[in-house]
């Protein structure tokens, strides 16, 4: 057991691989906070969060002025302990979106660090279940990319063995979405995994026209085809159309999570270990889906989700969208399509510290230490 002496916060912004648009917006870059814990035996333990190029300032705030002074002294191990003390510490003021990116940091630190003194990846420490999961592909399949393409792009991941293609939807009429998903059927056949992102683009009469206009195509699943806090339009869309809802990326509490599962608003839950506010929460959310009879494929993040879909029995699919590699010594290992678990203490990510250092902020380098 050992106590934490020292915390490191930094960021790095990092552009998109290709450009990605969706039915709302468009991913201008990638803040990534990051937190480095230090404990009295030094062991270190690194972590990390994202936003999607608005908010990395505030959650680097939150880190450094009320957050990561918290840790100094406490008991690297007591990791729920820990959660649940920083969440509570900012409960009247902050929480919400900033909150929880701001806590995944910390929390993904302290898992890698409690992985390394156990000498065990991730995946086996958090449960262990299977040493790889299929992988499907978003990176081809972004609005604004024309159907020859999104067609090509989905028979060169078939035949690298990826299970599916998602793609997005949220065009002005129904029939330029109809268009898009039924190229995609006739190219690929009945067997590979078509799943459909709407981005919160609807409005209620919108996703259930939308929704029944896709029946024919067998979809994975239509993904957060309404605002996220619309639980009785999930509900109701849920009774109505054929095909799964998928929710979870813009869901930033495991409370949020219990509603949409109990009132059956969800049948794919893609909760995210950088927006919920860590592997903590990510485990309970990841269990109270089983509970259900739920599967669980997280929302970006690749290169930590493989660990915990691979840690989860009803961990089922890991997205395929690669941002780190530029930070990063090695990249996800994927073999026929199937994503592997590091086999290295902690949650796995070989991060390229020269490069770290080199894209790093200079602002939001903070050195907080016992003592100091």
């Amino acid at each position: 057991m050992a106590r934490i002496e020292r915390v490191q916060l930094s960021m790095v912004d990092l552009a998109p691989k290709v450009k990605r648009t969706d039915a709302i917006q468009s991913f201008v870059s990638q803040e990534t906070p990051m937190v480095t814990i230090t404990d009295s035996d030094g062991a270190v333990g690194i972590g990390y969060s994202y936003t999607i190029g608005t908010g990395g300032s505030s959650v680097m705030r939150l880190l450094a002025d009320h957050l990561a002074p918290r840790l100094i002294g406490r008991e690297a191990e007591e990791v729920e302990a820990i959660w649940h003390d920083l969440e509570f510490a900012t409960h009247a003021t902050t929480i919400g979106a900033i909150t929880s990116i701001a806590l995944a940091a910390i929390d993904t630190a302290l898992w890698d660090l409690r992985c390394k003194r156990a000498g065990l990846p991730l995946w086996r420490l958090a449960g262990g279940a299977r040493p790889a999961a299929p992988c499907y592909t978003t990176e081809g399949g972004w609005l604004h990319i024309p159907i020859p393409a999104l067609v090509e792009d989905a028979l060169a991941a078939r035949e690298k063995g990826f299970t599916g293609s998602k793609v997005k939807i949220g065009k002005p009429t129904a029939a330029e979405d109809v268009a898009r998903i039924a190229a995609m059927r006739d190219a690929l056949g009945p067997a590979y995994e078509i799943m459909t992102d709407a981005n919160q683009g609807f409005a209620r009469d919108t996703a259930r026209r939308r929704a029944e206009a896709l029946r024919p195509f067998d979809l994975a699943w239509i993904e957060e085809p309404l605002a996220a806090d619309d639980i009785a339009g999930h509900v109701d869309l849920a009774r109505a159309a054929v095909m799964p809802i998928a929710v979870g990326e813009s869901l930033y509490s495991v409370r949020h999570f219990a509603e949409y599962i109990a009132q059956g608003a969800a049948s794919v839950i893609q909760v995210d270990a950088g927006r919920i506010g860590g592997i903590t929460p990510w485990l309970k959310v990841a269990h109270m889906a089983e509970c259900f009879n739920l599967p669980v494929c997280p929302h970006f993040l690749m290169e930590l989700h493989v660990s915990l879909v691979c840690a989860v029995q009803n961990g089922r699919y890991v997205e395929y969208i690669p941002q780190l590699d530029e930070i990063t010594e090695t990249g996800l290992h994927i073999e026929n399509g199937m994503a592997h678990a590091p086999e290295t203490p902690g949650i796995g990510i070989a991060w390229d510290h020269d490069a770290l250092a080199a894209r790093g902020i200079a602002e939001f380098n903070i050195d907080i230490r016992k003592d100091a």
